[in-house]
């Protein structure tokens, strides 16, 4: 990434853009994946993805990307022009030059930070959009505890019960509310530990493996790399990071998923076990295949435009 010696506000324009593109560009395949992990019924991802397109057709693919569109924009602006400015910040205090290119170690520390930074603007922003992508979700009676009575007072238990049409959330403002009035502020950071767990490395194996990949790709070391090789790069980096991190992201979504009137899991260590005795080890490993899938264009798109759109700037 190109680097100057002072704070630089131009990164977080081009993470902005960058965000916006990404995310019309992930958001079905998202969709996907949050079905599959913290979904009902679902054999595979291929299952899956017939099942959204025959139930809510394509629109399907797209539920709650409204708030995604409008917040990871920001979330990755925050995200790309903290990082930027992290590294600037370490290699003027290390080397006295902000120019200077920063090592692997000062990568880990950037991408660590940034990791733990986004979780406070992203664990609200994917808990409203998971709570979104799910409301279509048949509601389990092992999450409500419900029981029917017929007329003799004979208990007759509700495997589950599925109200077509029946929205909890009528949007992502609405969401928000009713998070706010049910569950407190605390709420909104439902899942943020196992959004900790994710990030904080996952960034580690997003942010290096695209510069090395973009170093690989290089003419020479001088040279900027072509746009082919930042989309190349981007697309493996985003595939790797998405990969390793899909346990934690497992784990995360099925504790923001879970919400309020459906508790299910006390707390991430119950999640991991209470989801290890039912569904066995495989569980953890939900979802990397679309995760793999989807990280490709998603970070292709988000580096090479935020590539272009911070050299753009930095030209005028």
């Amino acid at each position: 990434m190109q680097k100057a010696q002072s704070f630089q506000l131009d990164d977080f324009l081009a993470g902005w853009i960058g965000g916006a593109c990404s995310v019309v560009v992930g958001h079905p395949l998202d969709t996907v994946k949050t079905r599959l992990q913290a979904g009902k019924g679902y054999k595979n991802t291929l299952h899956c993805v017939l099942t959204i397109y025959r139930k809510e057709t394509a629109m399907g693919f797209f539920k709650g990307m409204s708030f995604p569109l409008a917040s990871i924009t920001v979330y990755n602006s925050v995200v790309f022009g903290f990082f930027s400015n992290t590294q600037r910040l370490i290699s003027k205090y290390r080397y006295g030059d902000g120019r200077h290119p920063c090592g692997m170690l000062d990568l880990t520390v950037a991408s660590m930070l940034t990791g733990l930074m986004s979780v406070s603007l992203g664990a609200p922003v994917d808990l409203v959009k998971i709570r979104l992508q799910m409301q279509t979700q048949t509601v389990l009676a092992e999450n409500l505890q419900l029981a029917g009575n017929v007329s003799n007072g004979t208990r007759i238990p509700l495997r589950s019960v599925n109200i077509p049409g029946q929205r909890l959330y009528r949007g992502p403002i609405h969401c928000v509310s009713s998070i706010l009035q049910t569950e407190g502020l605390q709420g909104l950071y439902r899942g943020a530990g196992a959004m900790i767990l994710r990030d904080v490395p996952g960034y580690v194996l997003y942010f290096i493996p695209y510069t090395m990949f973009c170093n690989l790709l290089k003419p020479d070391a001088k040279s900027s790399p072509h746009p082919c090789s930042i989309w190349l790069a981007g697309g493996l980096a985003g595939s790797i990071s998405w990969v390793t991190a899909t346990p934690a992201d497992v784990v995360k979504s099925r504790m923001q998923a879970d919400a309020q009137l459906q508790r299910k899991y006390r707390g991430i260590l119950h999640c991991i076990i209470h989801s290890y005795k039912t569904e066995g080890a495989q569980v953890f490993f939900r979802g990397a295949s679309v995760n793999a899938i989807r990280g490709f264009p998603m970070s292709a798109t988000m580096f090479l435009t935020y590539e272009l759109s911070l050299q753009f700037f930095r030209n005028l």
